[in-house]
């Protein structure tokens, strides 16, 4: 004999289950994509992404500012017509089903479209309303989502009083009042202090793990590409250059990386790449400005001594030489040829919805 769920939390995954608006019968992905393409004028903003998202998973989109994360994903929520390509959501045509496709997924932008004279409560009776929520069931479904969102406390209290990291979980209540199977976040995390961080991750690994809810998200963090997401692709310059899961991507470089800070101008640093590029176990060396010398290597400990005679021979003085496992800054940075710099979404730490 099956139990009752004991808790709001649990109650509310069972009826996020069964109220989740269907998918398309012909919808064996959550999201697909083929040579989707956005042009501004002469600004090429996204060109020629495929993208193929099952149900249940987290998908995240890394890159910096200006990559194209946040155009594509407007173009899969219907706000923003593609210049050329196609693409399904939950089944649906972006462009000949919009509608459908806007029933059947939840979007919490940078840009929280959050009215700051409104309470939290008055919010969401307004958006289950818009959803066409049944009105018998509005009240309940919102005490649901406060709960989940730990925001019951604060539900009265003008939006204009919360905290950044209030706001962003309030947008994600928001975006989950109608109960859709699909939910597209875009850079969810920006702006938060670490411990708000922490806890709307938890709330998207307990949706995603519970519910199945498929979650389409753009970051700048690579801890949190790496944390939550079942597969990550790698954007630069509104391509994919990469694609995997978070171990997978990871063991495409060398499981080691040696950093030097070799003296000099670009040449020097050129020259020492040139002579590290030959030593044994060496699989790539690349210079960075900001972290110096990269040498990636199948045997760190063996070629550490190696990389100290080699700049000693070639007369290159050095510094702060170091040995690090390879992580998604590694792949990124091999992917790309830069790094995500901390200020790109670290910085903006004091305002929810950054543009």
């Amino acid at each position: 004999m099956s139990s009752r769920p004991s808790t709001i939390a649990e109650r509310l995954i069972d009826d996020l289950s069964a109220r989740a608006p269907q998918h398309s019968r012909d919808a064996d992905l959550a999201i697909e994509a083929h040579g989707l393409v956005k042009h501004f004028g002469d600004i090429h903003a996204v060109n020629g992404i495929d993208l193929r998202v099952r149900p249940g998973q987290v998908f995240g989109f890394l890159g910096q500012n200006g990559s194209g994360k946040t155009t594509t994903v407007r173009m899969l929520t219907t706000l923003l017509r593609p210049t050329d390509g196609t693409a399904r959501v939950a089944g649906f045509d972006v462009l000949n089903q919009d509608r459908q496709v806007r029933r059947a997924v939840g979007v919490a932008l940078q840009e929280a479209g959050l009215d700051i004279l409104q309470t939290g409560r008055e919010l969401l009776r307004l958006q289950s309303r818009l959803y066409n929520v049944p009105r018998g069931e509005i009240e309940d479904r919102i005490a649901h989502l406060l709960e989940v969102v730990d925001l019951t406390d604060d539900a009265d209290r003008r939006i204009g009083g919360y905290s950044g990291g209030m706001q962003r979980r309030l947008d994600l209540a928001s975006a989950l009042v109608h109960s859709p199977p699909i939910i597209f976040l875009d850079e969810p995390t920006t702006g938060l202090d670490p411990v708000s961080r922490q806890n709307l991750w938890e709330y998207i690994q307990r949706l995603n793990r519970e519910d199945g809810v498929t979650f389409f998200l753009t970051t700048q963090y690579l801890e949190e590409a790496d944390q939550l997401c079942d597969e990550i692709a790698i954007l630069d310059a509104g391509e994919i250059v990469q694609q995997g899961t978070p171990d997978g991507l990871k063991a495409t470089v060398s499981a080691d990386v040696i950093y030097v800070q070799v003296e000099g101008d670009e040449q020097a640093q050129q020259r020492a790449v040139s002579a590290l590029l030959p030593l044994p176990n060496v699989e790539d060396a690349q210079w960075d400005y900001n972290e110096g010398v990269a040498i990636y290597s199948k045997s760190g400990h063996d070629t550490l001594p190696r990389v100290v005679r080699t700049l000693d021979d070639e007369s290159l003085p050095f510094s702060n030489l170091r040995l690090a496992r390879a992580t998604l800054d590694d792949v990124f940075f091999k992917a790309t040829g830069h790094r995500i710099e901390p200020g790109d979404a670290a910085a903006q730490t004091t305002q929810a919805g950054p543009a």
